[in-house]
């Protein structure tokens, strides 16, 4: 039978789809092998990871877009970012990037095979946990930092809602990493909390933003205990963390949690007995317990605790509880919205925000459910959500602009080297801050301060070479800053330079790039110089792999008019390799 109705209760919560254990697939389509890992849903496309080393990627529609295969097992670790370029890791460590379309970018070998899911900052930029070591690396696989661990990852690291990323190590210690390398361990004011000799760590956390405290900590322990750690405290308080314990209780162990980004002070757990609830942090208080599509039978803790076997999502639409054995969803209010079961699934489905839910069954077959009506708020953008904050790299601090004591030849020559090496051995660290405003100083000094239209204090090739230089160690952010000096630096070398940048950094989620291209080559106002076009053209071709479509589509319709014979030789070269590449 189909689904009698969709899950329009996101908006209209009273109305849910009945629980059934038959649901008829609006579409299914073959995998060509088991599904490892789960599926990723995002902008009406599924991904996913067979056993045969094979990641596929198909439509909302059913279509099979492309399959990628590299030689060798994968981990089951997938993740993906909102332009749509997908990360997995073989199992002796070969981690590959593949774009929307299913054209492979890089290859890095970490060295040893991932521990856990690789996480994705706001920037784009990558946390990557192997054995021993966390690495940092910019989206286009360009190193930023790397740190050693003396202590084993227990959970799974999560992103809090700072842009950092937190770890619970084996011994129950919580440390939390910022979005550059350096990192703290919070203390507790209950130390009887953390009990390692009889297993008395975390078996979940999540991160939250509490009303009157900011971004916080939430760890849950098998004995049903809560902590909360503030990650900011107030001046003058004892300790970081504090004990919920009698306060607020569970009435089950929990197995998973996860805070909802949109809605301060709420998480929802999984308890042990298969019921789902939501806490307020705020309030101090358990607002609703429900019955999920879980059995409690079905249930051993903690073995499935792993994210491999259960996802929470709680979003501007709802609860989701998603496992092997089906899905529930729930409106904040506790309603239920709906709730379906999967008699032989073989991972974890995926939700999209296209309404449909994506489940990979034993037989290799992919099955697709349409559950909800298409997310409205999510509809016309040409990626996928925006990250929820900034790390603030998109401009330089305005101090330097003061033009009080600049550099003179010597000094810049001497930073640029410092920060060349710093790049070259992947060790940017805390100090990237400091070195990409520094970048963007000498390479934006011109359009900063237009009195130096005529005698700018900063010449062409140490503002081209940094401008250069900031490709590998940017990201998004850095993009309407680039396009800028490409618009108005007057020297074609700043300008050339600025637009290979904008191609090695890869991404243009807001077309400022590909529009500014398109203006330099299209009238009323084409461009001549060689040197601008040539870049543009190998820029835009950069782009197209990356992104894939939409900028693609647009960045085909510049190649095809910079390959034509009446633009300058090297350019029509270029633009052909370019094409060519596709």
């Amino acid at each position: 039978m189909t689904m009698g109705i969709f899950a329009v209760g996101i908006y209209a919560p009273s109305i849910y789809a009945q629980s059934t254990s038959e649901n008829e697939a609006l579409w299914r389509n073959s995998m060509g092998g088991a599904i490892i890992g789960h599926p990723l849903a995002e902008m009406d496309t599924v991904v996913l990871i067979t056993d045969g080393g094979g990641l596929r990627a198909y439509s909302s529609q059913g279509r099979s877009l492309w399959d990628y295969y590299v030689r060798g097992r994968l981990s089951p670790f997938l993740s993906r970012t909102r332009e749509g370029t997908s990360y997995i890791a073989r199992n002796d460590g070969l981690l590959v990037a593949i774009n929307r379309a299913g054209r492979e970018l890089f290859q890095i070998h970490m060295g040893s095979p991932l521990t856990h899911p690789l996480l994705i900052g706001w920037d784009g930029r990558l946390f990557i946990f192997t054995e021993g070591r966390i690495s940092c690396i910019t989206a286009s696989g360009y190193t930023l930092w790397t740190r050693s661990l003396d202590k084993n990852i227990v959970l799974d690291p999560f992103l809090d809602i700072s842009g950092g990323i937190v770890l619970i190590m084996e011994d129950g210690e919580v440390r939390r990493y910022d979005p550059f390398g350096s990192h703290v361990s919070y203390v507790y004011m209950d130390l009887s909390m953390m009990d390692p000799s009889t297993g008395n760590v975390p078996v979940t956390a999540t991160s939250l933003y509490i009303r009157n405290r900011g971004p916080s900590i939430l760890l849950l322990y098998e004995d049903r205990q809560i902590e909360l750690i503030y990650m900011f405290p107030s001046q003058g308080e004892a300790g970081y963390g504090v004990s919920l314990r009698g306060v607020l209780e569970l009435p089950y162990a929990p197995l998973k949690a996860v805070g909802s980004g949109n809605r301060s002070g709420e998480a929802a757990v999984l308890l042990a007995d298969g019921r789902l609830s939501l806490l307020s942090l705020d309030y101090l208080e358990t607002l609703w317990i429900r019955g999920s599509h879980i059995r409690a039978s079905d249930l051993g803790f903690p073995q499935d605790s792993s994210s491999l076997n259960y996802r929470l999502i709680a979003d501007e639409r709802g609860v989701y509880l998603l496992s092997r054995s089906g899905g529930t969803a729930h409106a904040y209010n506790g309603d239920r919205i709906w709730t379906i079961n999967f008699p032989h699934s073989g991972a974890v489905p995926a939700f999209g925000h296209d309404g449909i839910l994506y489940s990979g069954g034993n037989d290799w077959i992919l099955y697709a459910y349409q559950m909800e009506e298409p997310n409205i708020n999510r509809q016309g953008s040409i990626y996928g959500p925006q990250a929820p904050g900034i790390y603030g790299q998109g401009f330089p601090s305005a101090s330097f602009f003061q033009f009080e004591n600049l550099p003179n030849e010597a000094e810049i020559n001497r930073r640029l080297s410092e920060i060349r090496a710093a790049i070259e051995a992947g060790n940017i660290g805390e100090r990237e801050n400091e070195y990409k405003s520094w970048l963007m100083e000498i390479s934006g000094i011109y359009i900063y301060n237009p009195v130096f239209l005529r005698h700018p204090p900063i010449s062409v090739f140490h503002r081209a070479e940094a401008a250069s230089l900031l490709s590998f160690i940017g990201s998004r952010e850095n993009i309407a800053f680039l396009t800028s000096i490409f618009v108005r630096d007057p020297d074609p070398n700043v300008k050339a330079a600025a637009a290979l940048s904008i191609g090695r950094i890869g991404v243009d989620p807001e077309r400022l790039a590909i529009r500014a291209f398109s203006n330099t080559v299209f009238p009323p106002s084409p461009e001549t110089s060689e040197v601008i076009l040539t870049a543009i053209a190998e820029a835009t071709g950069a782009l197209c792999r990356f992104s894939g479509p939409p900028l693609s589509d647009e960045g085909i319709r510049i190649l095809a008019a910079l390959s034509t014979s009446n633009r300058p030789p090297l350019t029509r070269r270029q633009a052909l390799r370019e094409i060519n590449s596709f």
